[in-house]
């Protein structure tokens, strides 16, 4: 229970950490005077002041952010803000350096993304294959005493000189069920050698023992070198980016008529559960939580939806297609709307936790 509370105070922290930096990063290469990097929300535990910017550490460990000078035009018109500062403020910079600070959060995380998948794979990945792999024998079972191992590939079968060319998993236990307690040929690799043993599948088997007395496999374990592994990595990152998009379309517009989605909506709490079902599995399934979770981050956080850094870069990109700055009265209201509704739709997630846990 401790590991697991530990675990995902790391993951949160990582995730808001990655986010905000690109922020600040951004930020900064682009000239605009950042006054905080704040862990957690107000309010502030301690903080220390490093050149121009405060580092603070706040008493909400949840979230984060980055405050920058001149983000919004009111600030400017409360704030005696020095005229040789101007320049230096996020309102003052191009629509472009705008877009670009505001989407940095968002590639932060899709670039933490793809580095811990790229660590994965380099370990290895279960990946579906049509291959009819031996996963485990039971002992004393026609295939023990056939010699077939753990690890055997199993290629075709021979029923009275006749050669069935097996085509996946399914085929080759439907084959076996068809001939039971008659004789076949099954033909085998073990480590590139290729070899054929008689055996005769059981008409009576033990129960949960199968014919054979083998469980298969239909996954093996694609590893790939370290630099080869950031290019399948971005691949990888992108399919479930585009999942996740597709996902969460869905359940969006399932909830917009009032329906139940096909997928659970995971709130901290759930998030909590997947930790710590991650942590009994291992490190490489805690790295994968976080991979998944950090893309998860980057495509809720470009929605087009106040409040959300998506938000904040469809204002900008209208001010550049219109010409017109957005009035201040309407984009503090939109952006009050949308945090929320945000926090409500929350509220409602972690309750749903709640009750899944509670009732099962």
């Amino acid at each position: 229970m401790i590991i697991t509370a530990i675990v995902f105070f790391f993951i949160l922290s990582i995730l808001v950490l990655i986010h905000e930096a690109g922020h600040f990063i951004a930020a900064k290469k682009n000239g605009v005077m950042v006054e905080e990097f704040g862990f957690g929300l107000p309010p502030r535990l301690f903080g220390k002041k490093i050149g121009e910017t405060i580092y603070s550490i706040n008493w909400l460990p949840f979230g984060g952010f980055v405050k920058v000078l001149g983000e919004e035009q009111h600030e400017l018109n409360s704030k005696k803000i020095p005229e040789s500062f101007k320049n230096r403020t996020f309102y003052h910079k191009s629509n472009f350096q705008k877009l670009i600070i505001l989407t940095a959060g968002v590639m932060a995380n899709f670039l933490l993304g793809w580095f811990v998948i790229s660590i994965i794979l380099t370990y290895g990945i279960p990946t579906p294959t049509n291959d009819i792999i031996i996963d485990d024998i039971v002992k004393d079972s026609p295939a023990q005493e056939a010699g077939i191992k753990k690890g055997d590939l199993v290629k075709q079968i021979r029923v009275n000189g006749q050669v069935i060319t097996l085509k996946n998993v399914d085929h080759f236990i439907e084959v076996v069920k068809k001939h039971k307690g008659q004789e076949i040929e099954v033909s085998l690799t073990r480590q590139s050698r290729l070899f054929t043993v008689s055996i005769t599948p059981r008409l009576k088997p033990p129960p949960n023992q199968g014919a054979l007395g083998v469980s298969l496999s239909q996954f093996v374990i694609k590893k790939y070198k370290w630099y080869e592994a950031p290019f399948y990595s971005l691949i990888e990152s992108s399919k479930i980016t585009v999942i996740i998009v597709r996902e969460l379309l869905k359940t969006l517009f399932t909830l917009a008529l009032f329906q139940k989605p096909d997928v659970d909506v995971a709130g901290p709490l759930g998030i909590a559960k997947l930790t710590g079902q991650a942590v009994k599995v291992g490190w490489l399934a805690v790295l994968q939580l976080l991979g998944i979770l950090s893309l998860n981050l980057a495509v809720i956080n470009i929605m087009p939806f106040p409040a959300l850094d998506g938000g904040r870069v469809a204002f900008v990109i209208y001010e550049a297609i219109s010409g017109r700055k957005v009035r201040q009265q309407v984009e503090q209201k939109l952006n009050l709307i949308g945090f929320a509704i945000l926090i409500t739709l929350i509220i409602v997630v972690t309750i749903n936790d709640i009750v899944k846990f509670f009732v099962k």
